[in-house]
């Protein structure tokens, strides 16, 4: 399963102009509001005529601007999930998920509902009616019934924009384990790293219209060119950690960057791999290992980029085995320890400064 896009399209004040090759798993289209992330998936859905381009769904073209061909949304063969749920109030979830192959002239599936169900954990929900459930038990259902209709390709549009933090945490197991089993391709529009850290396969980082960076999600945020998208107070490293011990004082021991880390206890079991975020001002750096000190976290590594911000500030790239870290300073520091390219230093990192929502399986 793939989408291949090659668009441009003008609007009034904005240019769009981008290209990417998406395949199975979630490839994040992220960005700033203004980058173009909506125009994009309306387009891959057909809601929206680019001005120029292609757009294939698994090799087959719904889009090309040359050829005139224009496929209507019905016949693309995709899912595509709102912020807002939509559904229909008058009917039972297990209704508002038969509508969909109903709508297509589809016969419903049986052991693929069930299936859909169980993955998504709906089952005690099927009698009930929208206004009786929660906003994340009602996006559950939205992706259900998208899924049902056996698309090509899922589309998500924000679809925890509309969620509050207990809510977004509810579902984000939910979406992990769609993106580990669905065995389809899926872009997801989004403004919130930590749901890209968590979700995502591959990134799609957007600018101005422009596609300014893909990847892995490990890859481009760990780039200190993202730092002009993501932000200061955004920018920070991702890598990938093996669980090795929950201990009794409530901390989770994990092996990741070349290093020993601990961490405030971590959802996820002995042996599992799980992905994290580090900020950049989360990062302190220091010539020699330090001793006497409260953090637990002291990585042994090697500056591989520097790079100067606009204002007093910037970034180090830090090599940490086969990852890397960010950690931001003030340009002042950077000249008091002579820092270069090369340099093996230590970077340290407190256990609580890693937040649970910046950790995913």
């Amino acid at each position: 399963m793939s989408v291949t896009v090659d668009i441009a399209h003008r609007f009034q004040g904005f240019d769009l102009n981008v290209s990417f090759h998406a395949d199975e798993g979630v490839t994040a289209l992220f960005g700033p509001s203004g980058a173009g992330k909506t125009t994009i998936i309306q387009s891959v859905a057909g809601l929206l005529s680019p001005n120029a381009g292609q757009i294939k769904i698994n090799g087959r073209t719904v889009f090309d601007s040359s050829t005139s061909i224009n496929l209507a949304p019905q016949k693309r063969n995709l899912g595509y999930v709102f912020q807002e749920a939509r559904l229909f109030p008058h009917m039972s979830v297990a209704r508002n998920l038969s509508f969909g192959p109903r709508a297509r002239g589809q016969a419903l599936d049986a052991a693929y509902q069930d299936q859909i169900v169980a993955m998504l954990g709906l089952d005690d929900l099927l009698e009930r009616r929208p206004s009786a459930l929660s906003g994340g038990e009602k996006q559950r259902v939205a992706l259900a019934r998208a899924l049902l209709s056996k698309p090509e390709i899922l589309l998500l549009d924000e679809p925890l924009a509309a969620l509050d933090a207990a809510r977004k945490e509810d579902i984000l197991p939910y979406l992990e384990r769609l993106r580990d089993h669905a065995g389809i391709a899926m872009l997801y529009v989004s403004h919130s790293v930590s749901e890209v850290v968590r979700l995502a396969n591959q990134v799609v980082l957007l600018k101005d219209g422009k596609v300014a960076q893909t990847g892995s999600v490990e890859e481009v945020f760990s780039d200190t060119r993202a730092a002009s998208v993501l932000g200061l107070r955004e920018t920070g490293a991702v890598l990938r950690a093996k669980v090795i011990a929950h201990h009794p004082d409530g901390l989770t021991e994990l092996k990741g960057g070349g290093a020993v880390l601990h961490l405030p206890k971590v959802a996820a079991q002995t042996g599992d791999t799980v992905r994290l975020r580090i900020k950049a001002t989360d990062v302190m750096l220091s010539l020699s290992r330090p001793e006497g000190i409260s953090a637990l976290n002291v990585i042994k590594a090697k500056i591989s980029d520097l790079r100067d911000g606009q204002g007093p500030g910037m970034l180090v790239r830090l090599q940490c085995g086969e990852d890397h870290l960010l950690a931001r300073i003030t340009r002042r520091s950077a000249k008091a320890m002579d820092l270069k390219l090369g340099q093996t230093l230590f970077a340290v990192v407190k256990s609580v400064s890693v937040a649970q929502a910046d950790i995913g399986t």
